[in-house]
């Protein structure tokens, strides 16, 4: 269709006061057929493809929507923004891939298998490689993957939505969340409170959001650095001293520019922590190839339950193979670097990150938004220590006091249950919850979207 004749259609809407700059083509164009390696009558509908955030600049974002089954009702189920953090790690590679999607990839790079404990189970789930220059989304401005930073990611994200909302009208108006894990916990609240106040003063805001909820995330940084050493020192994982130490010179509470003293201790507890892997400190790190894991199954039984540590592995394999690419629609503009799980240069060269995100939690909270923060309990990355730490600042009234929830007759993990706030623990779980602990995290999902406690 033509812009000349979208522009007629559109004067001629907005006398319903409706007007949707987009055309079913362009939805449809998005769609996709079936992956390479995808297993048979999946039953749900899937999407992806580029949406241009900044037309001077050139930056477009990579998307990817899994709508719920139409068997389970997908026109009616809310819509969930996921994104990983890093900064600069893709939300395709891990979100996707290897925690809430539908999909998982074997070994061998190729074929994918289906994740019982998807999310898209419950809601329809939309994955952003955020911001420009992670994964398949792009800038023709090379400077943008050398200046990337909180407030542009939030910006460029927001824009992705009103532009993602007009090519997807019939999800305008539905309820709305955002979640996400790790570096995202600057990304989801950032992005949350933009959406807040954008739709201030509007009647009917087209993004009907609801709330928020995200996992083992970077929240504050003094509070982060605390209970983090803390988790380290409790868990044997460092020495005294070097804990002594930790406690001394990391006191400034700033993760993105830590004092030479303080580097040089955090190396030190690397190298005290050994070789393990610190995202999930009781499961083996990915050293060995996956089928000496395999065969250590007869000898161990618990490694039948483990996550395998490879799986970012196969998410590089899988995604730059070229017909994986086109069936996606990805890679439209012939990157000329390959996919990767993670950015190095959007990482190492991040420019703004405020210490702290609890003013705006204080600010979401007193709006009456739906909050929800998950902690895997054997993470050391960003770890349960350091989110009670955070949440604690906030000094919230207790609504339900600290109790165990179970799935099966068997204890899930901890919540609590606050003014304004629900905090939930999931045992064994490391960085990735829903990687490690799929049943559980989707457990915990259910409760967030029907914003009910955890089963006691």
């Amino acid at each position: 269709m033509g812009n000349s004749l979208l522009s007629v259609l559109c004067l001629s809407f907005l006398f319903w006061g409706t007007c949707y700059a987009s055309t079913p083509g362009e939805q449809q164009r998005d769609r996709i057929t079936k992956l390479p390696g995808q297993p048979a009558n999946v039953g749900f509908a899937q999407y992806s493809g580029y949406v241009t955030v900044n037309q001077q600049a050139g930056r477009a974002l990579f998307y990817w929507l899994v709508e719920a089954p139409a068997s389970r009702g997908a026109d009616s189920r809310p819509l969930v923004l996921w994104l990983n953090g890093g900064p600069g790690c893709s939300s395709i590679a891990y979100g996707a891939a290897e925690e809430l999607g539908p999909f998982r990839i074997r070994p061998d790079g190729k074929n994918l298998y289906l994740n019982p404990y998807a999310w898209n189970n419950l809601a329809n789930l939309l994955f952003l490689e955020s911001p420009a220059g992670v994964g398949f989304s792009y800038s023709n401005t090379s400077s943008d993957l050398y200046t990337a930073g909180d407030q542009k990611t939030a910006e460029d994200a927001y824009s992705f939505l009103i532009h993602w909302f007009e090519r997807f009208p019939q999800y305008k108006y539905r309820d709305f969340y955002v979640a996400g894990e790790s570096y995202a916990g600057h990304y989801v609240p950032q992005l949350s409170q933009l959406i807040y106040r954008r739709n201030e003063g509007v009647k009917n805001p087209a993004i009907n959001f609801k709330g928020f909820m995200v996992g083992n995330a970077v929240t504050d940084d003094y509070h982060d650095y605390i209970g983090t050493f803390e988790y380290w020192w409790t868990h044997g994982l460092i020495s005294d001293p070097t804990y002594k130490t930790l406690q001394v010179v990391c006191d400034s509470g700033s993760s993105q520019h830590p004092s030479s003293d303080c580097i040089k201790a955090l190396s030190v507890a690397d190298m005290e922590m050994g070789n393990i892997d610190q995202y999930s400190i009781f499961t083996r790190p990915c050293n060995n190839t996956s089928s000496l894991r395999r065969n250590l199954r007869g000898h161990y039984p618990w490694m039948s339950r483990a996550y395998d540590p490879c799986t970012e592995r196969y998410a590089q394999l899988y995604f730059n193979l070229l017909e994986v690419q086109k069936a996606l629609h990805a890679n439209v503009t012939s990157i000329n670097y390959p996919w990767k799980t993670c950015s190095d240069i959007v990482g190492n060269y991040w420019g703004d990150s405020p210490l702290s995100m609890l003013p705006i939690y204080r600010e979401l909270i007193a709006a009456g938004l739906r909050i929800w923060v998950f902690s895997g309990d054997t993470d050391a990355v960003v770890p349960v220590t350091a989110t009670r730490y955070s949440i604690n600042a906030l000094k919230l009234p207790t609504i339900i006091n600290w109790y165990p929830w179970y799935d099966n007759g068997k204890v899930g993990g901890w919540s609590q249950v606050y003014k304004g706030l629900t905090f939930v623990t999931v045992t064994g779980a490391g960085h990735e919850v829903p990687l490690h602990r799929p049943r559980q995290a989707f457990i915990l999902f259910r409760s967030f979207l029907e914003n009910k406690p955890m089963p006691s």
